[in-house]
């Protein structure tokens, strides 16, 4: 069962960067502003379970600050060595200027 849970305001993310949000449940979310909205993804890189929170975005291109793999924020992909596994994305939604992600 998913449910919609509020992350912060839209004001709380810089354009081209991102904020950590700890789940209740213990999961570790990364929510992102790019130039094509608000995303939200797995909060660890997997390739070795790095948060990316401190991470460089550029784009919609968030790069682990650990071993510097890639990866699409829009679709989670893996864009560059060593990162291979995708990372799991979210869907985001917007009330104002509240963000829900849906988990």
């Amino acid at each position: 069962m998913s449910e919609w849970v509020h992350v912060g305001q839209t004001s709380d993310i810089d354009e081209e960067d991102l904020i950590r949000f700890d789940h209740e449940d213990g999961r570790t979310f990364a929510v992102y502003n790019t130039e094509k909205g608000f995303f939200a993804t797995d909060g660890f890189c997997t390739h070795e379970a790095q948060h990316l929170e401190d991470g460089l975005v550029i784009g919609t291109v968030i790069e682990c600050p650990l071993h510097q793999g890639r990866f699409d924020v829009t679709n989670g992909r893996a864009l560059s060595a060593p990162a291979c596994v995708d990372l799991k994305t979210y869907p985001v939604k917007l009330e104002g200027d509240e963000i829900y992600i849906e988990i």
